[in-house]
């Protein structure tokens, strides 16, 4: 792969410029305002917090390679990319806040080098040194460092690749860590790959294995989260999810962390309060320990982006613990509440936990008993909880369907769910999908379909839900497994067709972990992000063989021809 290189008039002019995300507006970027709702000043000091995650990074690596171990620098790694990730975190003094914690993290870094004996590099990138106390300071600053900064097309194309799939890492991370699982040679690439896309003379052949090993750990973070959360909580089992309501005040919960779930649930026994998940939160239904509560009532509403008109409905508070959130309507704002990594500027933040006690929920419960019942808009069940660990148990019943001829083909349809009209395809290609198919999914695009009457194969549903995003692991660990028990040499030599939908930086460390497991021929949309150039996507797909969706009727004619 050769260098192109981007001219760039004027670098760092735009009030902002973000495109990590598959709505960055016109396909290329947001300028003036982010689609997802964020403002220019949450975008710049977003950029800013990376960069000085970047300079805890370079000193935390240099920290790793002498054998000192600071765990504050892990964490706070973890945190601050979480904190960046798409639909997060739109309180700009809390990014701000972070953004100092980064300051205090790296002089604790460079005193504690400087006691081990260890000397700091001559000409290390500004990230390891610049800092104020100034907010306006700060604005300015991150008009200079943010992705336009880097002038090469190509260079910054990878470089932000591997910076999203570092995001994702850090996501699934920081849920495992909330559990008591931690890996340290996840933290420590976190902070290598980081401060490789400081380098000024990293070659395009470099980023590319960097991008290659970011999947690895992709793959090594997601398999820590599954065990997190399945010590935790139990194996996921075969589960009908009510989504209709009782009368009853209520909390709705979304996001992803079951930590948060865990104390909720607790924290509302007793008290006439119920439960309900939303959009990503659904999967708790899933766990044996969550469903010994009899207030967890079930799944209220459908995928993140339709939160505006259901939330009016539900009447109780919601709270949010990740990523996810749409700026809220004033109608019902005061009714909203985020902790973790997410945050908006005017709703309450749940403060994060001390000395390993639970967070305290107790003002959204008392919120909640003053509001009334939710309104039902849904009524019936869907089913889920097909993770790894159940589908190995109907693995005989599965692998007798293939060899009959029962089944046909697995399509993987995991990933984002989104609000663009093009993503009206994911539903009406699983309607066309023939009655000898499978879906298997996980993440929020699940709703594009999970409640389609599409019936059963001898038993087995048509669409087996995995979970979250994070449990696209499970989906790998089947496809593997199905590979093992064929006999076959090769992964793209199963039945199986990835078809993902994409929205956000988790799915893009999804995407790398299935790349770096060797799958090939994906189709992933329903565009390509918008960040990755012309040469790199011409790379990925004559290495890869990725695509982005067509016609409908025209990819069903390939996928069952194969």
């Amino acid at each position: 792969m050769q260098n192109q290189v981007l001219e760039t008039k004027s670098v760092g002019a735009d009030n902002m410029f973000c495109f990590q995300c598959q709505e960055a507006a016109k396909g290329t970027g947001c300028t003036v305002k982010g689609v997802c709702g964020k403002t220019d000043d949450v975008s710049n000091l977003q950029d800013l917090l990376v960069f000085v995650s970047k300079g805890v990074a370079i000193l935390n690596e240099l920290a790793n390679h002498n054998a000192i171990k600071v765990e504050a620098a892990d964490k706070f790694i973890y945190e601050a990319l979480f904190v960046t990730i798409t639909n997060a975190n739109f309180d700009d003094e809390k990014i701000i806040q972070k953004i100092k914690e980064g300051f205090k993290v790296r002089g604790s870094l460079i005193k504690t080098l400087a006691a081990k004996g260890t000397e700091l590099p001559a000409n290390m990138h500004e990230s390891v040194s610049w800092e104020t106390s100034n907010s306006t300071a700060m604005h300015i600053k991150a008009k200079v460092i943010g992705i336009k900064s880097e002038a090469d097309e190509n260079i910054r194309s990878l470089k932000e690749l591997v910076v999203y799939g570092l995001k994702g890492i850090a996501a699934y991370a920081e849920h495992a860590a909330n559990l008591g699982f931690s890996n340290e040679g996840v933290y420590a690439f976190l902070s290598k790959a980081l401060a490789q896309t400081t380098r000024s003379d990293i070659a395009m052949d470099e980023l590319v294995a960097l991008v290659t090993e970011t999947g690895k750990y992709g793959v090594e973070v997601m398999a820590l989260l599954d065990k997190a959360n399945t010590e935790s909580y139990g194996n996921p089992e075969i589960t009908e999810v009510n989504i209709g309501t009782r009368n009853n005040p209520a909390i709705l919960i979304s996001g992803h962390d079951l930590k948060d779930m865990e104390d909720l649930l607790a924290q509302t026994e007793g008290t006439g309060v119920d439960v309900y998940t939303h959009s990503e939160m659904l999967p708790a239904n899933y766990y044996p320990k969550f469903k010994k509560y009899e207030h967890f009532v079930g799944n209220y509403g459908n995928a993140w982006w339709k939160q505006k008109e259901e939330f009016e409905a539900f009447n109780g508070p919601v709270l949010f613990t990740t990523n996810c959130l749409v700026p809220p309507a004033d109608s019902y704002k005061d009714r909203v509440y985020t902790t973790g990594s997410s945050g908006f500027k005017g709703v309450k933040h749940i403060a994060d936990r001390e000395a390993g006690n639970p967070k305290d929920f107790s003002e959204i419960i008392e919120h909640a008993k003053k509001c009334a019942a939710p309104i039902q808009i849904e009524e019936g069940t869907i089913v889920g909880g097909f993770a790894h660990n159940q589908v190995m148990q109907l693995a005989d019943k599965v692998v007798d369907a293939v060899k009959t001829g029962a089944i046909r083909k697995f399509f993987v349809m995991a990933g984002c769910d989104g609000r663009m009209k093009s993503r009206d395809y994911y539903t009406e290609f699983a309607q066309k999908l023939p009655s000898d198919t499978v879906i298997l999914t996980a993440g929020c695009a699940k709703y594009r379909y999970n409640k389609l009457e599409l019936g059963d194969i001898g038993g087995i549903p048509r669409v087996l839900d995995a979970g979250q995003c994070n449990d696209s692991y499970s989906l790998a660990v089947i496809a593997l497994k199905l590979k093992e028990v064929f006999e076959l040499n090769d992964i793209n030599e199963l039945p199986i067709v990835y078809n993902i939908a994409w929205y956000e930086q988790k799915a893009v460390i999804v995407l790398l972990a299935l790349l770096y497991l060797g799958v090939k021929n994906i189709h992933l949309g329903p565009t390509l992000p918008a960040f990755i150039s012309p040469v790199v996507a011409d790379f990925l797909v004559k290495e890869f063989g990725i695509n982005v969706p067509g016609e409908v009727d025209a990819d069903l004619k390939k996928f069952l021809a194969a």
